[in-house]
């Protein structure tokens, strides 16, 4: 497996060097954006996404509002897991780093000394991406385009292949989304348990949004007011 892209007439080498060889026409101060890009600033671009999905679910409110939480919470689960599952694979694989193999690379990132296959980083972003998708479409689609995005710049970067990524995406996919069945059933209960806490039931839903939910249960309900009660007695 090691042996995976020796060649230089394969298609994975091919399209990394077309990849990688942008970096060597780029400006300097370009390439160092892309190394932090892509080494952290989408990590933090994704936890912050999931702040912002949380905090949008949360203040919608609605009967949906544990379920919707829980969906949340399981996408930083679900990358987490999904880099344990990685672990064995990557020792398996054994697959070096592209510049161990081939020369003439630009390396952005130094001291990379771990194996390629699978990308964590592709792993982890889509891995969230997707379980963020399961709780809202419109964020999900964000972190899509996000980990996309991270796959191209590991590319970019010299220190994974193409199919390192695409493995990456793969596995993070796979994991969202076969076990979200189960970690919902698990985690919908706390959610809801912690919502009908006093203390901690603003994490589930804003006080707001419970508010207008129980005042307008059926849409265009007339609401009694004082003064007819009045005028019927």
């Amino acid at each position: 497996m090691a042996g995976l892209a020796e060649s230089g007439s394969n298609p994975d080498v091919d399209l990394l060097y077309d990849i990688n060889g942008l970096a060597k026409d780029a400006p300097r101060w370009f390439d160092r954006g892309v190394e932090f890009v892509g080494e952290y600033g989408l990590l933090i671009a994704m936890v912050l996404l999931v702040a912002g999905c949380w905090w949008s679910v949360r203040r919608r409110g609605g009967e949906d509002a544990a379920p919707s939480v829980a969906a949340v919470v399981w996408a930083p689960l679900a990358a987490g897991i999904a880099l344990l599952v990685n672990m064995p694979i990557r020792d398996f694989v054994a697959r070096p780093r592209p510049f161990a193999d081939h020369q003439g690379l630009d390396v952005l990132v130094s001291g990379k000394t771990d194996y390629s296959f699978v990308s964590d980083h592709a792993t982890l972003t889509m891995a969230v991406a997707v379980g963020l998708f399961i709780a809202n479409r419109k964020f999900g689609l964000i972190g899509i385009g996000l980990a996309l995005l991270e796959g191209f710049c590991r590319v970019y970067m010299g220190v994974h292949y193409p199919t390192d990524v695409i493995g990456g995406f793969a596995l993070g996919t796979a994991v969202a989304l076969l076990l979200s069945p189960l970690a919902m059933l698990l985690l919908t209960p706390v959610a809801k348990a912690v919502e009908g806490s006093a203390r901690a039931g603003g994490l589930i839903r804003a006080r707001g949004a419970a508010l207008a939910g129980e005042e307008a249960v059926i849409a265009g309900a007339r609401v009694e007011r004082a003064e007819d009660r009045d005028l019927a007695a």
